[in-house]
């Protein structure tokens, strides 16, 4: 394996100048040709096409003009973008085109000095894990050079995609959210978002104002993800405005996150439980739900009370996705602001898209996003989520402590009776109300992310810090917390 290179959850990431360099990006983007073109050969359906997207970081377009160099060099055709797009708008094209595959440099919601390379399918999802192992085993086997031939050019570069935009259109029922009499506040969060949500709402009666839809490659100094504390902005905008809600994308887009009228943070649990209520109560829609093993017992719920099959799968989109290609899924969405319906042309996340169906939701049920997600607990049960990443010296760290637990979990937690240990992936510990405490480390950063959910604000919030606790060496394994 060529040092610091090593493909995670969704791609390979690494800190710009440090792992994530051109020489890295010729090698990376030098062995991914070569299984194009073998992809090519074996699939003659496919087309000789790969989609080339960046986001708005740091030489974001210089690293993606040298992989397009490179994969031009290999005989492959390359369209790359003549601006930075959103992820969802590559993944639409891949698969619209019937291309061999799309790549976005892009670290999605990682700090600012972070870069990335997603690879995406014909299908329009991340590639699985089995094919970054294919990709990883071609790293191991290759030259630390890569010969570039000098004054060589790549494909000329295309516009943004309208096939996208027109998908959008045709979706969502834009003519009536336009005519809407309320506010509603955007927070791109300096990303790749920028205008587009605000762009498919103009000339109507709704008043839409985009906050940090500018270009920062410092994504203002905080990480470009759509939850707390990075959406304070957006709640105090808000509240300024007596907006409707606040909807916000991540830093390529893909992600979505949303605050209600009083600027109160609306979790992703809560999220992908009103789109699913809507899809059900209103798009009379049906099939399956996807959970990825961090999501809400709330979701699961409803899906159980709807008859709905329920998957639980390892954190992680590409694995929703997986299933979203092979059964019939209706809805699936990970904890990190990831959701997908089959709704959607792919099937894979798309901030913008979500953000949209999310307003149409809630317009829907002629409800504040409040009074809707009050609704929803009326009927199905109220359940609380709440999330802290430490950040530790490395990954390993994380993952030692994690087997640790599994190896030997407590019986109680805050006088909380432990009914189980599941480790589909990371360490959780069920309790016999359903409630859960999951330890994770992260597969794209030196983070230790701990999750909780019950029945009340204040059960979450002691068993978060008990989690903290433990990880400290402040409570023992041995001891019940």
């Amino acid at each position: 394996m060529v040092k610091g290179i090593k493909f995670g959850t969704d791609g390979w990431r690494g800190v710009i100048a440090e792992d994530f360099t051109f020489e890295n990006v010729e090698l990376v983007s030098n062995v991914c040709a070569d299984q194009f073109l073998e992809d090519l050969d074996k699939n003659k359906k496919l087309n000789n096409l790969v989609f080339i997207g960046y986001d708005r970081r740091f030489l974001g377009r210089e690293f993606a003009e040298r992989a397009a160099l490179i994969f031009s060099e290999k005989g492959l055709n390359v369209s790359l973008y003549n601006k930075d797009v959103p992820t969802p708008m590559v993944s639409f094209d891949v698969k619209k085109q019937n291309a061999v595959s799309g790549i976005v440099i892009t670290a999605s919601h990682n700090p600012p000095n972070f870069s990335g390379f997603k690879i995406k399918l014909p299908d329009g999802c991340s590639a699985s894990k089995s094919y970054t192992d294919l990709i990883e085993k071609r790293l191991s086997n290759i030259s630390v050079e890569v010969d570039v031939k000098a004054g060589f050019k790549p494909a000329s570069t295309i516009d943004p995609s309208k096939d996208y935009s027109g998908f959008i259109k045709k979706t969502i029922d834009l003519d009536k959210l336009k005519n809407i009499n309320e506010t509603v506040i955007v927070d791109s969060m300096h990303g790749t978002g920028g205008d587009y949500i605000e762009s498919f709402l103009k000339n109507g009666k709704i008043k839409v104002k985009t906050i940090r839809g500018d270009i920062d490659v410092n994504f203002g100094g905080v990480n470009p993800e759509p939850m707390m504390p990075q959406l304070l902005p957006l709640s105090d905008e808000v509240l300024k405005s007596r907006a409707l809600m606040g909807l916000a994308t991540d830093g390529d887009a893909d992600r979505v996150g949303a605050v209600d009228e009083n600027g109160e943070y609306l979790n992703t649990h809560k999220l992908l439980a009103i789109l699913l209520y809507y899809l059900v109560e209103k798009k009379k829609l049906s099939g399956g739900v996807v959970v990825t093993f961090s999501q809400s017992v709330l979701v699961k719920k409803m899906a159980q009370k709807y008859g709905f099959k329920v998957y639980e799968v390892p954190i992680g989109f590409k694995h929703i996705a997986d299933l979203m290609i092979k059964e019939d899924i209706l809805i699936g969405g990970e904890e990190a602001n990831g959701i997908g319906s089959k709704l959607h042309f792919i099937p894979e996340r798309d901030g913008i898209f979500n953000a949209l169906l999310l307003l149409e939701a809630v317009n829907s049920f002629g409800l504040k996003p409040s009074q809707l997600v009050k609704k929803i607990h009326d009927e199905f049960g109220a359940f609380y989520y709440d999330r802290v990443d430490l950040h530790i010296l490395s990954s390993q760290i994380g993952i030692d402590f994690v087997e640790k637990i599994k190896l030997a979990p407590p019986k109680e937690v805050n006088n909380a009776k432990v009914k189980e240990l599941q480790a589909l992936d990371g360490a959780k510990l069920v309790f016999e109300d359903d409630s859960w405490l999951l330890f994770r480390a992260s597969g794209t950063e030196p983070l230790l992310r701990i999750y909780s959910e019950g029945r009340s604000k204040e059960f979450v919030e002691k068993m978060l810090k008990s989690g903290q606790n433990l990880f400290e060496g402040k409570v023992s394994l041995s001891t019940s917390l």
